[in-house]
């Protein structure tokens, strides 16, 4: 994964200084934050990622919701299907 070192915030800095974070998203459309000298996080400026972007996310969203869902009740989903 190539990453620009301009896009790169430490997540002690992003603890600290959580507008920092949101202005460089703004700048570059998205920002990723550190942990361990490894890439744990992203954060995406909305609008300059389109509504594409937008679209995908809502349907991740709402399979992790519904997957959860059915982990959560699997028993009492499969007593109402007998």
């Amino acid at each position: 994964m190539m990453i620009s070192t301009n896009r790169i915030i430490s997540i002690t800095e992003a603890n600290q200084n959580f507008t920092k974070v949101a202005k460089n998203a703004n700048k570059y459309g998205d920002t990723v934050i550190f942990k361990r000298n490894k890439p744990a996080y992203v954060v995406f400026d909305i609008e300059k990622m389109g509504e594409e972007f937008t679209k995908e996310y809502e349907k991740l969203k709402f399979r992790y919701i519904s997957e959860n869902l059915l982990k959560e009740y699997d028993v009492a989903y499969k007593e109402l299907a007998k």
